[in-house]
């Protein structure tokens, strides 16, 4: 396990779409004073401090800075990457070298596909897309730790909320997707999680939604919008409940802790 501190906004330097196995099917790499955060779109192998990491399309691999890592590729491979300086505050998180993202490898996909849009690297916006991606990484670790212990259906359930926080979500649909009756799933839910479905929704809406109003320059009907709460009136309402005030107030007083 690696440890990376999220407590703050990292400094991103760099984000792109690497293209590599073209003219060689061996790259080493070494970024001195560079986080490395790589989500692959091909199978390769990884190998740092003296272990090598099999990844997948859907893989995702966060390498420290300062160490070296070598790729062998099969051909041509394409990952999308942030270069990215962590700031030492608050409690690190621990994550691996290398996991499977899953059915969340769509949505670190459009987050980082997002933070190069708005380049150049360094913008709000490209930082918020990353520092995101980056708690979506510690959210995974977190329930894959916790995997052995949790109902089917609700791993289903959530890996597909944390997929689709921008589009609408129901009870009903997310109890289809798991296999299960409506009135199973709120059971489950609430006994593994301690909140009911709705409840749970919200609060990942609402950390997402921090971090866009704290870190980038998105208005806020835009950031309303990415978060799957569109009507202003409602993302305004739902703000001062669970952040404890209103969008503006919210951005204006910027980061917690």
């Amino acid at each position: 396990m690696i440890e990376l501190h999220l407590a703050a906004p990292p400094e991103v330097v760099n984000v792109g779409v690497g293209i590599h196995g073209v003219r060689s099917l061996r790259d080493v790499f070494r970024l001195p004073d560079l986080w490395q955060l790589h989500l692959y779109s091909y199978s390769a192998d990884l190998t740092l401090a003296g272990t090598t990491y099999s990844v997948a399309p859907g893989y995702v691999s966060l390498t420290p800075a300062g160490s070296q890592v070598q790729f062998d590729y099969r051909g041509r491979s394409e990952h999308l990457y942030a270069h990215f300086r962590p700031v030492v505050a608050g409690e690190p998180s621990y994550l691996p070298v290398v996991q499977d993202a899953g059915a969340a490898a769509p949505m670190l996909s459009d987050l980082l596909r997002w933070a190069v849009e708005a380049s150049p690297s360094g913008s709000s916006r490209t930082t918020a897309e990353v520092w995101t991606a980056l708690w979506r990484i510690v959210d995974l670790t977190a329930a894959t730790t916790e995997g052995d212990a949790r109902h089917p259906a609700v791993a289903t359930a959530i890996a597909y909320i944390e997929a689709n926080l921008a589009q609408p979500l129901t009870v009903p649909t997310l109890a289809r997707l798991a296999g299960v009756s409506h009135n199973h799933l709120t059971r489950l839910f609430q006994t593994e999680t301690g909140q009911t479905v709705i409840a749970y929704i919200r609060g990942r809406r609402m950390g997402r939604a921090r971090h866009l109003l704290v870190s980038s320059t998105l208005s806020i009907p835009a950031v309303a919008a990415s978060v799957g709460i569109p009507d202003l009136q409602a993302f305004n309402k739902t703000c001062r409940r669970e952040l404890g005030g209103s969008p503006r107030a919210v951005r204006t007083a910027g980061p917690t802790g």
